[in-house]
């Protein structure tokens, strides 16, 4: 896999006091563990059951703390990540992966620049589409009806996550997915289709088209966090059906069925424009979390840069957030363990 260096970008914008005291106090914990390495992000309890992938121990081919394009062969097509490895990083240490797919017509490195995810003690990879049908030559993702045609995301995802961890440590437990809007709309079809591979999704702002994808039937319940605008001009939060988008809480209210959820979901204030809906009680413990934005656009929450159209909350970070639902989240033992050595 070929490498071409990019500049590190810090994107860590820490808004709030009380989390930042906890998250210091949980990386005093961690080095009195022995386990220095992890990165001023909370980085949750001490996993159980670590799967470890075959590259550790590997060589990375780039320093900790930087950002790398990197390419593959997937399809028999060239294609590119945007590699993120976290400060401290270290081949002895099993690492979670966060994948980011962009939404149309962006690129990894433009979410990677408003998305504060490179803050995460994860390896995020930043995914690259192929250019689509349509106006411009905008990259593009399976699932969308203006998506490349032939061309297999859904095998690309599992060539990058095979060579991510054959040259990096990866805890094969903990993958998880997000993105950006027509990005987004494809971990929804990861989540179906990869329940094996991909521990939980976070989808922002949605398209949820699911052109060719009709059905969901995952192997197992997937946690799912979602974030979106209610006043997104874009893809609406009450769907449009002229273009095969369904509402967003009948999406998330999808999901919780699926999961077996308690039907009746908390409902919490949690800022002046922002109210969270969480379903519990859910099958394996996959929670579903609804963060909606009031009067939110097309836009990532706590955005770093321009994310899109519209109103961007402020009042939470979506990176926090998401980080703090998907951290304890793992992979069952039966499907982790097919590829990589428990420890």
């Amino acid at each position: 896999m070929s490498t071409t260096t990019a500049p590190h970008r810090h994107h860590a914008r820490l808004r709030h006091p009380a989390r930042l005291g906890a998250a210091l106090l949980a990386a005093v914990a961690l080095a009195a563990s022995g386990l220095a390495g992890a990165t001023t992000a909370a980085a949750g309890p001490a996993p159980a059951g670590v799967v470890r992938s075959a590259g550790c121990g590997a060589d990375p081919g780039q320093a900790p703390g930087t950002s790398v394009l990197r390419t593959l062969v997937s399809g028999g097509r060239e294609r590119t990540v945007q590699l993120h490895l976290p400060d401290g990083y270290r081949s002895d240490r099993a690492w979670p992966v966060v994948l980011v797919f962009h939404g149309r017509g962006n690129t990894g490195a433009g979410t990677e620049a408003f998305s504060g995810l490179d803050a995460l003690p994860a390896i995020v990879a930043y995914g690259n589409g192929v250019v689509g049908t349509g106006d411009g030559d905008r990259q593009a993702w399976e699932g969308a009806p203006y998506s490349a045609p032939g061309v297999d995301d859904v095998a690309y995802t599992n060539d990058l996550l095979d060579t991510l961890e054959s040259g990096l440590c990866v805890d094969t437990r903990r993958v998880y997915a997000t993105g950006k809007s027509n990005g987004a709309g494809f971990t929804g079809i990861l989540a179906c289709e990869l329940s094996h591979r991909i521990t939980a999704i976070a989808p922002v702002a949605a398209a949820l088209y699911g052109t060719g994808h009709p059905t969901c039937a995952p192997e197992r319940p997937v946690p799912v966090i979602d974030f979106h605008g209610t006043d997104d001009a874009t893809i609406p939060y009450d769907g449009d059906a002229g273009r095969g988008l369904p509402a967003i809480p009948v999406w998330v209210d999808g999901w919780a069925a699926r999961n077996g959820c308690d039907p009746r979901p908390d409902v919490e204030e949690t800022a002046s424009d922002v109210t969270t809906t969480r379903w519990t009680g859910c099958r394996a413990g996959a929670e579903v979390t609804h963060v909606a934005v009031l009067g939110g656009g097309h836009t990532w929450p706590g955005e770093d840069s321009y994310s899109g159209g519209g109103y961007a909350t402020h009042s939470i970070e979506a990176h926090e957030v998401m980080w703090e639902f998907l951290r304890d989240e793992r992979l069952p033992l039966r499907s982790a363990g097919a590829t990589g050595v428990a420890s």
